[in-house]
């Protein structure tokens, strides 16, 4: 039997209500962490029914989704704009540190999400926010590299994936200055060697 199709908030309302769901999702995930995390809680906490819940969400997996989404689109904007307004290479450490700090929250937070968007990726989520970044810098910025599909692939996913390794393995105790330099130190040499390519 298919899944029902969930109701898309066309109203101010109801997205409203969307907001009040992913904000107090995060808040409980903040709070209590992902294993005590219910859709009952969620409800609870953003003061909407159960049912209403539902009526937009399959489930917690995919409110944990579109709270990924939401965190990743806005890192993501932020990026397009750093590189329209900033296009040389000193503007690799503001693209850093967008993404280290664009997905908030401690690091069991961090890691639940940056799961729950590669959960995702098998959905096209990944290419989505990939398509939709270069598309919004298309024509706008003036780069001193040539990005090609696989050049800007490299950008825009090196440092995410390095950074979800790290969510997921807190015992390293990075420090977070010292990762962003050595990320920086990363992305700047290859930057560079595009650009003598």
């Amino acid at each position: 039997m298919a899944e029902r199709q969930r109701r898309t908030p066309r109203q101010a309302r109801a997205e409203s209500t969307i907001d009040a769901i992913l904000d107090a999702t995060f808040q409980l995930l903040e709070a209590d962490g992902a294993t005590r995390l219910t859709t009952n809680h969620i409800a609870e906490r953003a003061g909407v029914s159960i049912g209403t819940l539902y009526q937009y969400f399959g489930g917690k997996q995919d409110i944990l989704a579109a709270v990924a989404q939401r965190r990743a689109a806005a890192v993501r904007d932020a990026i397009a704009q750093t590189l329209i307004d900033r296009p040389e290479i000193g503007s690799v450490r503001a693209i850093v540190r967008a993404l280290m700090n664009g997905v908030e929250g401690s690091p069991a937070t961090r890691q639940v999400l940056f799961d729950a968007l590669f959960r995702q990726s098998q959905d096209g989520m990944l290419a989505h926010h990939h398509q939709a970044f270069l598309a919004s810098i298309a024509g706008r910025a003036r780069l001193e590299i040539a990005l090609t599909n696989e050049s800007a692939f490299v950008l825009t996913h090196a440092v995410i994936g390095l950074l979800r390794a790290a969510a997921a393995e807190p015992d390293l105790g990075l420090d977070p200055a010292l990762l962003e330099d050595e990320l920086v130190r990363m992305m700047e040499a290859y930057v560079a060697a595009l650009a003598t390519a």
